[in-house]
């Protein structure tokens, strides 16, 4: 189309060919195929000059539209790979993607107004690549033959607080075997992967005053004076430097595990999710420190 399109708006086979850089042979053969395929005869060509036949005529038209269209999505297709635009889905922890990785997106998303963001929370396995998903961040070690690309972007600290009227009604435990004879708020999503242990001990008594699923309510618990909890320093962070709430115990607790973003291998040729990731390895440091 482009070569038959090309001898038509520039009226010889040669003119069309210095324009498309390729011989005159070529664009010769190339309308004589093309017509054989069509099966009609789309030039007239004598000696002086050449004009269109009546089918010449409607491929032209029709030629002139399908490359339109064909450089219209071509163009949408650089643009893409330029401009971030579209849906992404992202999947995080209840506590990180609340405290953290919600604020990060919207800064993105303030940054880059024509992406439109999924945010899903839950402290459930999910599979990025079977759930459709573009991104993860994901808490603790990976395994070796994960098949996605991680990035390390900070740390997940661990932190154990009590409200100043608990511990002055209570006591302050000095080790974490006196944890025991305290009343300790549990996050009753933990389970045998993400539970904090020391060998084969508990970080945390099993027996618990108070149980909830969500960290923001266990928050407010503690703050209320109902016991000890323990939960990310992040989420704890504003009370404990406001006084509402004390760290204890800060030298006992296990090193902190690693914060990873996830995504599939085949992403990176899209400027959404290009974008995102430089965003995210420059900004969640400093809000996982």
């Amino acid at each position: 189309m482009e070569v038959f399109v090309a001898v038509v708006e520039s009226g010889s086979f040669s003119e069309a060919a210095r324009r498309l850089d390729i011989s005159s042979v070529r664009v010769g053969k190339t309308i004589a195929q093309l017509e054989t395929h069509l099966q009609a005869r789309l030039l007239q060509r004598n000696t002086r000059r050449q004009t269109l036949t009546e089918a010449g005529k409607a491929w032209y038209n029709e030629s002139l539209q399908v490359l339109a269209a064909l450089q219209s999505a071509e163009s949408r297709i650089e643009g893409l790979r330029r401009f971030p635009a579209g849906s992404l889905r992202i999947s995080a922890a209840i506590t990180l993607g609340s405290t953290v990785i919600a604020g990060l997106c919207s800064e993105f998303q303030q940054q880059f107004p024509e992406v439109h963001i999924e945010l899903e929370l839950s402290d459930r396995f999910v599979d990025v690549i079977a759930e459709g998903f573009d991104f993860a961040f994901r808490i603790g070690e990976l395994p070796a033959d994960m098949p996605l690309v991680a990035h390390r972007i900070g740390e997940y600290r661990m932190v154990i607080a009590g409200a100043p009227g608990y511990l002055a009604q209570h006591g302050t435990p000095q080790t974490m075997e006196e944890l025991t004879a305290h009343r300790c708020l549990r996050y009753s999503n933990w389970n045998r992967l993400n539970v904090w242990r020391n060998g084969d001990s508990l970080l945390w008594p099993k027996n618990s005053t108070f149980s909830c699923n969500d960290g923001h309510a266990l928050r407010n618990a503690a703050l209320a004076g109902a016991g000890l909890i323990l939960q990310p320093r992040l989420l704890l962070a504003e009370d404990i430097a406001a006084g509402r709430l004390i760290a204890l115990l800060e030298h006992t607790l296990p090193a902190p595990r690693p914060v990873n973003l996830l995504w599939s291998q085949d992403i990176h040729s899209v400027a959404k999710h290009c974008r995102f990731i430089e965003w995210i390895i420059s900004k969640a440091p400093e809000k996982l420190c």
